[in-house]
């Protein structure tokens, strides 16, 4: 029977899709974000001490559907996220088959660092898709998650042509990819990609006690949290280039 490590559900999440949803935190994670608010998340077993639950599609799918009538309330659903859940495909499809049999909306939060068969495969079945980019370029995407972005942008270009809705996501972060240049650069690797919306997320501190929790060096300490204001320039490029911006998720 598939199992899958969770290590956390948040209830009544409003972040992450529409309407009230549950998010669905996946153990592992195959790139490190300097920045990432859960680090404890990132190695695809849990780390000493840390809480996690095996589940099972029909034990989790048991858990979920007790907030149906919220979701229905309000249009919202279930949203596979992380770490990142595209690690674990043949669960997450067998979940949200069973999801859609007791008509419960699923989106899905990724960085797309998968190969593109099993990407494409989960994108033809969820109904909705959050893809994060971190960087257009390739170095620097490297250089902040330890890893090239070449197959994301191709994943972030086949989910922008697929039948499930996209929205691409860029998290900004101070002094990695917040210059004018590179709100250019994103600007004009979106419009190429095809992208006529995106999310702008400002960088924040939430995660920040976690690092101190797990004694782990935190790369951003001591710089404050972003608010929407911060990053009112970076929309104002993006839009210029033709792109519908809304700042937060």
């Amino acid at each position: 029977m598939q199992e899958a490590l969770v290590f956390n559900l948040q209830k009544f999440s409003i972040h992450d899709g529409a309407g009230i949803r549950t998010d669905v935190f996946f153990q592992g994670c195959n790139l490190r974000c300097g920045w990432c608010s859960n680090p404890e998340s990132q190695p695809m077993e849990p780390l000493p001490g840390e809480k996690v639950t095996i589940y099972t599609v029909p034990a989790l799918v048991a858990e979920l559907v007790k907030d149906k009538p919220f979701y229905d309330e309000s249009g919202g659903g279930v949203t596979l996220t992380g770490g990142e859940a595209l690690l674990f495909p043949e669960f997450v499809l067998a979940l949200t088959h069973a999801l859609h049999a007791e008509g419960i909306h699923v989106a899905i939060e990724t960085a797309a660092c998968v190969p593109e068969d099993v990407f494409s495969r989960v994108l033809a079945a969820v109904d909705f898709a959050h893809i994060d980019l971190k960087h257009y370029d390739d170095a620097k995407h490297r250089e902040g998650t330890g890893i090239g972005n070449a197959l994301i942008l191709r994943n972030i270009a086949a989910a922008l042509r697929s039948k499930t809705p996209a929205v691409v996501r860029i998290p900004v972060i101070p002094g990695f990819n917040d210059s004018p240049a590179d709100m250019a650069g994103f600007a004009e690797t979106l419009a190429r990609l095809g992208a006529t919306e995106v999310q702008l997320l400002p960088f924040h501190t939430l995660g920040e006690s976690k690092y101190n929790r797990l004694n782990l060096p935190y790369a951003y300490e001591g710089i404050r949290a972003m608010r929407d204001a911060d990053v009112s320039t970076f929309a104002n490029v993006l839009e210029a280039a033709g792109l519908s911006v809304q700042i937060g998720g």
